[in-house]
């Protein structure tokens, strides 16, 4: 916070505050949203189509950033938020709102990968833990706050200041950021060849399109009123074709070696998908254990989740502290997460107190903290400056497929294990954590493997 950092630091804060409230506040106020403009129908495609665009622009923006610099990737992810924002506040109909959706969506893909690559240019490597532990906070806070908030706006003024509201503070963020910002031009070095960054955006939207269709056949799947539609065989198609398009263009957005956990790079971001597919994919189904099988009211269920929050917290700021080589933080991290969940599957099996799952999922988000925070600092400090785009984009892609895939395949099993009038008991929900837990396994056997490969030896350095 010295005079020569302070301007750039909270408008970085203040971009991921803004983006974290958006989607906590969309998350509260659709409710009134899909009732006050009709949309129940299409209540998903404001979760989609937001998902959708943010994956494409992802893609695009880190090869855009390596080639122009942050700047205008910046720009125009400001601009599109922006828009966005002001076509949700002001829609007449749900197709307008959603349309609104998939421009903010573009631009919060556009806005966070200049956001790292600002951070890699504009900041020394000592600062750098610190801002992204810093960044966890920034997430926490709207997590408290940001769904109250959007719920008073909803039932007391309007559920249109929740997308308003955000509007100034993206602005008055990038006016603070611009002072550092402008300077900023692309690396001397070129490592991109001619027309890849066309390539990446092309492979994003095929990405992203791939992805919402997965998503729907596999959640209509377990509908009973889609399926009466829509025939299973129909569905299984769709799910098929999604799943290739993804298949088809992941590897050629991540880093070369990342399905075969290769050193250095590819296997740190191997463990920001791992990780984010199991913590993300048991959390939407730690309240609803604390409702179905404790019986806890939903308000009292959800600090559960503020648990895991500021457990988050904690572990960022803990990695700042450097009491490990960094790499290691990628090993015990993915550890406590694991073990934190196979202790909430034990305690949902043997119906020990709820305290004690709350207790298990904060600890898991301590885990987190260790390891996300440090997962975005290695890619800074394993790139090289004509790859920070890039790279930096990948990791978040890993990020929002672990999301997603934990997310919707989690929800898949779930609605598949209910029968008519009948919750799963605990055993499956037991069942259910713990197999997400093997994920988190995995990525700390990943996080063995992010140091950086030797260098060869050769002839002549032997001789």
């Amino acid at each position: 916070m010295s005079r020569a950092y302070r301007g750039l630091v909270i408008g970085l804060l203040a971009i991921v505050t803004c983006s974290a409230f958006e989607a906590m506040a969309v998350t509260t106020a659709m409710p009134v949203v899909a009732a006050n403009l009709g949309g129940q129908r299409s209540y998903g495609l404001a979760f989609s189509l937001y998902l959708t665009a943010s994956l494409a622009a992802t893609a695009a923006a880190g090869s855009w950033s390596d080639r122009a610099g942050p700047r205008p990737s910046l720009l125009t992810g400001l601009f599109l938020m922006c828009g966005g924002l002001l076509l949700c506040g002001g829609a007449w109909d749900f197709t307008v709102f959603t349309m609104g959706r998939m421009v903010s969506g573009a631009g919060a893909g556009f806005m966070i990968v200049p956001v790292y690559v600002i951070i890699g240019q504009a900041l020394p490597s000592v600062l750098q833990p610190v801002v992204f532990g810093w960044f966890s906070a920034a997430w926490v806070v709207p997590s408290l706050v940001g769904p109250y908030v959007s719920g008073l706006l909803a039932e007391h003024v309007s559920w249109r200041w929740a997308f308003f509201g955000v509007v100034p503070i993206v602005v008055v963020a990038v006016l603070l950021m611009w002072p550092r910002v402008k300077s900023l031009g692309a690396p001397e070095e070129k490592s991109m060849v001619a027309g890849e960054g066309r390539r990446r955006a092309l492979l994003g939207a095929g990405l992203a399109a791939g992805v919402a269709v997965a998503q729907w056949a596999a959640q209509s799947s377990a509908d009973p009123e889609i399926r009466t539609a829509v025939t299973p065989v129909v569905l299984a198609l769709l799910g098929a074709a999604g799943l290739a398009a993804v298949v088809l263009t992941v590897p050629r957005l991540l880093p070369a070696g990342s399905f075969r956990v290769a050193r250095g790079l590819p296997a740190v971001v191997v463990v920001r998908g791992l990780l984010t597919l199991a913590f993300f994919g048991a959390e939407a189904f730690v309240p609803l254990m604390l409702v179905d099988r404790y019986g806890l009211e939903p308000s009292i269920a959800g600090l559960a989740l503020t648990g895991g929050a500021l457990g988050w917290t904690v572990g960022s700021f803990a990695q700042t502290k450097g009491w490990l080589p960094r790499p290691a933080f990628l090993v015990v991290g993915p550890a406590v997460v694991a073990a934190s969940m196979g202790a909430v599957a034990l305690v949902v099996l043997a119906q020990a107190p709820p305290l004690l799952l709350a207790s298990a999922w904060a600890v898991a988000g301590m885990g987190m903290g260790l390891a996300t925070s440090t997962t975005s600092v290695l890619v800074l400090e394993l790139s090289d400056a004509a790859e920070r785009g890039r790279n930096s984009a990948s990791l978040q892609l890993a990020d929002m497929l672990g999301g997603v895939i934990g997310t919707a395949g989690a929800g898949t099993l779930y609605s598949l294990m209910l029968t008519p009038d009948m919750v799963p008991g605990p055993g499956a929900f037991a069942l259910l954590v713990g197999a997400l837990a093997v994920s988190a396994f995995l990525s700390g056997a990943a996080g063995s493997r992010t140091s950086p490969p030797l260098p060869a030896v050769r002839e002549a350095d032997r001789a």
